[in-house]
Formats: C-alpha cells, sequence, structure tokens
C-alpha cells in the first residue's frame, strides 16, 4: 500500500512545486513590467527636481544631486495655471456629472424596463461605438457654430448629458444584474422607475458608477481636442492648452516642462489611487451584481 502511496504524494508535490514556480515566474514578468512602464514617470519627477545644469550632465543622473523643490513653485508662477485648473475643474465637474447621470439613466432604462423595440435600439447605440470620431468632428463643429456656442464650454460640458455607448453598456451590465424580483417589489410598494433608479438601482451599482466617473473625469481631463478646436479665448482655456503654449515658451528648461507636466497629470493619479478598487471592480462587466 506505501508503494501506491508514496507515487501519489510525489505528484502532488511536484504539482504544488510547478505551481509555486509559476507564480514566481509570473511575479517576475509583473515586477519586470511594472519597472518598464513606471521608468518614463520616474524620468519625469527625477528631472522637474534637477538644476539645468545637472539636467545637462553627461551621463545622466538617476537620483537628482540637490533637490529643486522651487521648480513646481516657479513653473506654477511662470503662467496662469491657477485659472487654466479653475477652468479645467468647471469643464470636468459638469462632464461627470453628465455623463453619471444621463448614462446611468439610459441603461436602466435597457436594462429594467420593457418597450416595443428596445433590443433594436440598444444595438443601434452600442453600433455607434464603431464610428470614428473624426467622422463626427466638422458636423459637431458646424451644429455648435450655429448655436453660436462657439468660444464657450457648452460644446465641452453639452454633449456627455446625452450619454456614450460604452458608458450605457457598461452600467447596463450591472444593471441587469439586479433581481428582478426586487423591482418588481418596490413597483408594488408604489415606487416609481425613476425612484428605483435612484434608491435602488445606483445605490447598487456604486463600482460601475465610479468606473464612469473614472473615465469622464479623466477624459475630460486630459482633452486636448475639444478645447483646442472651440476655446479661442486664453481665458477660457484648459490645463492641455496651457501646457502647451507653456511647452512652447520654455522650451529649453526641461526641469520646469517636466514640473508642468507632472501636475497636470498627478489629480488623474490621485483619482485611480483613491478609487482603485470601485475601478477594478466596477470593469469587471461580467461580474454584475453581487447578491
Amino acid at each position: 500500500m506505501s508503494s501506491f502511496t508514496q507515487p501519489k504524494h510525489s505528484y502532488f508535490q511536484s504539482v504544488r512545486l510547478r505551481k509555486k514556480w509559476m507564480n514566481v515566474l509570473i511575479s517576475l514578468l509583473l515586477i519586470a513590467g511594472s519597472i518598464l512602464i513606471l521608468t518614463p514617470v520616474w524620468w519625469m519627477i527625477s528631472t522637474s527636481l534637477k538644476s539645468m545644469q545637472e539636467i545637462t550632465r553627461f551621463p545622466p543622473t538617476i537620483i537628482p544631486e540637490e533637490f529643486h523643490f522651487e521648480n513646481y513653485i516657479n513653473t506654477w508662477k511662470s503662467a496662469p495655471f491657477t485659472l487654466y485648473t479653475l477652468n479645467t475643474l468647471f469643464i470636468t465637474t459638469f462632464a461627470v456629472i453628465g455623463s453619471v447621470l444621463s448614462n446611468s439613466l439610459i441603461a436602466y432604462g435597457f436594462a429594467k424596463i420593457r418597450f416595443r423595440g428596445k433590443k433594436v435600439l440598444f444595438a443601434v447605440v452600442l453600433s455607434t461605438m464603431m464610428i470614428p470620431g473624426f467622422v463626427t468632428l466638422i458636423p459637431q463643429y458646424v451644429l455648435f457654430s450655429k448655436l453660436g456656442w462657439l468660444n464657450t464650454a457648452l460644446p465641452l460640458i453639452v454633449p456627455p448629458f446625452f450619454g456614450s455607448a460604452f458608458y450605457i453598456f457598461l452600467l447596463r451590465q450591472f444593471f441587469m444584474g439586479i433581481p428582478h424580483e426586487m423591482i418588481e417589489a418596490a413597483k408594488i410598494d408604489g415606487a416609481s422607475h425613476f425612484t428605483i433608479w435612484r434608491r435602488i438601482a445606483v445605490p447598487l451599482a456604486k463600482p460601475a458608477i465610479a468606473t464612469v466617473a473614472i473615465f469622464a473625469f479623466n477624459s475630460a481631463w486630459n482633452d486636448f481636442q475639444g478645447p483646442l478646436l472651440y476655446l479661442n479665448d486664453e481665458v477660457l482655456y484648459t490645463l492641455q492648452i496651457g501646457l502647451q503654449i507653456f511647452k512652447g515658451e520654455a522650451a529649453t528648461q526641461w526641469n520646469y516642462l517636466m514640473a508642468g507636466s507632472l501636475l497636470v497629470l498627478l489629480p488623474v493619479i490621485i483619482l485611480f489611487f483613491i478609487f482603485q478598487r470601485y475601478f477594478i471592480e466596477g470593469a469587471n462587466i461580467t461580474a454584475g451584481i453581487k447578491g
């Protein structure tokens, strides 16, 4: 009997050993990939804290010999970044609110309201994802020009209130996971669809809502094309436009350029780390609502 037990024990031991080495290999690959991805970020941070003399030195230094934190202050004062930040926050706030409200309402309708032609209409909505953005660029510009919205923030804050196919699809997957019995019980109690959406659907889909908010924030915060097309007055410029102007004015000041780029990137990084758990859970469109 021991002759049969020994090979079986050695087999399971070899399987565990292979899994262990496989986990080690995967960990090493992930560490190597992380280092590769984070190297440009570290180089940006390092350069932003150096003097111009140290930047032009060869071979380059990985860690600054002397940290010049005043580079950030000088960068911020060398251009109206406070005004650019306020303009960007104004546009981004409305973009996030519009994306969350419109897409969650539309997604709830596709997920929980029965009406004729729902599947066909949903397929049409999803098909808009295959239309390249540059195809609608000129018609949108002409439309906003006819409305008199050029050189205002309206072309940047109004479209998010009309929904996005990707956000609708993402939220619909979560709303589909809400038990139908819960919706019917709320209807029996006299709740309207708007009440069910506000008090049941949205609270249960917090991860997906947070994911949409992060995506919308990132898209509006980093948008360069929209402000470049529709904003002509420097008083209305956003951070991305202001950063491009600053790059043209300080083309040789690499420490200031890196400091400015890092200041613009920092809010996106902070937001991701704060809502990382919701983002990862919300990005899993197959998860649905946990029972």
